[in-house]
């Protein structure tokens, strides 16, 4: 077969690219099947394996995340920031409130309820070694710095770093939605080939996995809220239950699309987050809120490049491992599906203006969501609530724990749980749509039948993990599935900053320019038939 016709072949939408849908989804059921057969087997082979890479490559994980923070930053306030993605005249295609709330929403919006309180509660019980005595005033101000560094910058450029490869190749060169396409300055017509469909795999599993933590998570929440509201017993069972019902709404919420489904959920999500976030700060601790986030704030800018460089050779192995390189490797494993997403809602924006909004926004949504409800936690903790006796029993009961406190718990609690399933469904949805363009040559609207298929697996991982082992299994398979995946990000970013120091040196549009044409201007004959299919997934059929 010729290069051109291995190409069109490739990028022919809504066709199923066999070798990559068949050898993942044999590979996932083979996992499945594991699990299920010889679930105590599987948990043992997940420890040892985390064991080896965690003492081995470390080191990695905690060099490449600031890496990818120094490079986004020198992409967006370099030449290169002012390069659009997409055609010169192209504009954003979404207003930048609903670019935001979609990609926070697919990003981290379970994991900032599960860990938003408990997370600096265990700081603070057991601050990472060296930095303060454990359950002082210092351990409090350590624990919001340490949550600001596992949540704001660092994951948020992992993200940038992915999705500004993916948009620039495939909506300035006119490539595909696939991981693949953003290596060919490097690897040429070999990305049509067993090469590019190994990278497509390897990003199918990273997200299936990383996706499973979140799906872990959000299950395990809502199965605590049901116990702490009705004193229903939390259960595994329960758990997988809880997943098997979300599974089925987060696959019809697929289904409808970017524009329907994933759209107006990500934009409910945000403001009903706000609304529980504004209700904690108001009622709660205002002024200490206030006072913590400032300094906190601080001490976590100035501490970065010391945070960020942190290896554990000299103490703190452990607890390093069991969170900052855990959280690196969460993030990197989701690399592939919010870079895709945020790729596919980014077209026409400047990379500038994308990586600038990619790492703020969010970033300063995460610094405000810790300090509100961290800060709450963590005053109520200071002054004799015990919530740290909650957490240790399971870092799930951390958002309850700190909702009793305030009026209006039964309220709050049944809003945490619609918020916690709300987020379960918008970023599954949107992780079921980007395992479907992996497997389907990189179509923005796979087909019905994969996109299901897709989502199936992902509650069925999601709960064979919990069933290995619980919380620690998730996590365990996450690291293990990012591993190889970091490699890729490294390949990435060479290849992206290999084909940027080819463009061009071009001239920023004036603004009156681009105030011209922005909303008015004509729509990309290249991109019209995905959005029409996007929009509606019928006629895309």
């Amino acid at each position: 077969m010729s290069t051109a016709t291995t190409k069109k072949a490739r990028s022919a939408p809504g066709r199923v690219d066999p070798a990559v849908l068949y050898i993942s989804v044999t590979l996932s059921a083979l996992f499945v099947a594991w699990g299920v057969f010889f679930t105590d087997n599987l948990a043992s082979v997940a420890e040892a394996t985390l064991g080896r890479i965690i003492g081995n490559f470390g080191w990695l994980f905690v060099l490449t995340s600031s890496g990818f923070v120094l490079l986004a930053a020198v992409l967006a306030f370099s030449r290169f920031g002012c390069i659009r993605l997409g055609k010169d005249h192209e504009r954003p295609e979404f207003s930048t409130a609903s670019w935001v709330a979609m990609m926070f929403s697919a990003g981290m919006g379970i994991g900032l309820m599960f860990y938003g309180a408990s997370e600096p509660i265990m700081h603070m019980s057991s601050p990472p070694p060296g930095t303060a005595e454990a359950g002082s005033e210092d351990a409090a101000k350590v624990a919001l710095e340490y949550s600001y560094f596992h949540w704001a910058i660092h994951p948020w450029a992992m993200y940038a770093v992915a999705g500004l490869a993916l948009a620039y190749f495939g909506f300035r060169k006119s490539g595909n939605s696939l991981i693949s396409s953003a290596f060919r300055p490097l690897l040429g017509d070999r990305v049509d080939g067993p090469l590019g469909k190994s990278i497509d795999i390897l990003a199918i599993f990273a997200t299936l996995f990383g996706s499973a933590v979140s799906l872990g998570l959000g299950a395990l929440q809502i199965n605590n809220g049901l116990k702490t509201l009705w004193g229903i017993d939390d259960s595994t069972a329960l758990a997988v239950s809880i997943i098997a019902v979300l599974t089925v709404m987060f696959v019809l919420s697929a289904l409808s699309g970017v524009h329907r489904g994933i759209q107006w959920l990500s934009n409910g999500n945000m403001i009903l987050a706000g609304a529980l976030a504004l209700f904690v700060f108001v009622v709660g601790p205002t002024v200490f809120i206030l006072n913590s986030q400032t300094e906190a704030l601080g001490g976590y800018l100035a501490s970065l490049p010391k945070m960020s460089f942190t290896t554990g050779a000299f103490g703190g192995g452990d607890w390093l491992s069991g969170w900052t390189v855990f959280y690196w490797a969460w993030w990197i494993s989701w690399t592939p599906f919010v870079g895709t997403f945020i790729a596919r809602i980014s077209r026409g924006r400047t990379i500038r203006e994308f990586i600038v909004g990619v790492i703020i926004a969010p970033s300063v949504v995460s610094v405000v969501w810790f300090a509100i409800l961290g800060g709450t936690a963590l005053n109520q903790e200071m002054h004799g609530g015990h919530l740290s006796e909650a957490v240790a029993k399971g870092e799930e009961a951390g958002l309850f724990a700190t909702l009793q406190s305030l009026p209006w718990f039964p309220i709050t609690s049944v809003v945490v749980i619609i918020l916690v399933g709300l987020f379960f469904v918008s970023g599954a949805d949107a992780a079921s749509v980007v395992l479907g363009m992996l497997s389907c040559r990189g179509c923005t609207s796979p087909s019905r039948p994969v996109v299901i298929l897709w989502g199936t697996l992902t509650g069925l991982v999601a709960s064979v993990l919990l069933l290995a082992g619980g919380l620690e299994a998730v996590k365990q398979v996450a690291i293990i599935a990012a591993f190889p995946f970091l490699f890729v990000m490294i390949g990435m970013c060479v290849s992206l900053v290999k084909a940027l120091r080819a463009e061009p040196r071009t001239k920023p549009a004036p603004a009156s320019e681009e105030r011209a044409d922005a909303g008015d201007g004509p729509e990309p004959e290249d991109s019209a038939p995905a959005a029409e299919a996007l929009a509606d997934p019928q006629a895309a059929r």
